[in-house]
C-alpha cells in the first residue's frame, strides 16, 4: 500500500479541515523524507496548515481518514 503525502489546513472558526495533496511514495523513507522536506519549507507562522503523510490503500481512503474527526487525547488517565 502507497503512502500518501498532504498539506491539512484546519478552519479554527468551523473545525473544519482542508487538504491538498502533494505527492505519493511506494516506499516509507521516500515518503517519511518527503514529509521532513515539506516541514522543513512550512511557513511557522501559520500554526492552522500541517504536513501529514497516510498509509492507505488509495487516495480516496486517505482522505476520508485524514478528514474524520479525531478524539481529543487525555493524558493521565487510564
Amino acid at each position: 500500500m502507497p503512502y500518501f503525502v498532504y498539506y491539512v489546513t484546519i478552519n479554527p472558526a468551523t473545525n473544519t479541515k482542508t487538504l491538498e495533496y502533494i505527492d505519493t511514495k511506494e516506499n516509507y523513507r521516500e515518503a517519511r523524507a518527503l514529509a521532513r522536506e515539506t516541514r522543513a519549507q512550512m511557513d511557522r507562522s501559520d500554526r492552522n496548515r500541517e504536513c501529514r503523510m497516510i498509509f492507505a490503500k488509495t487516495q480516496v481512503e486517505a482522505e476520508k481518514l485524514l478528514s474524520a474527526p479525531r478524539e481529543e487525547r487525555v493524558v493521565g488517565e487510564d
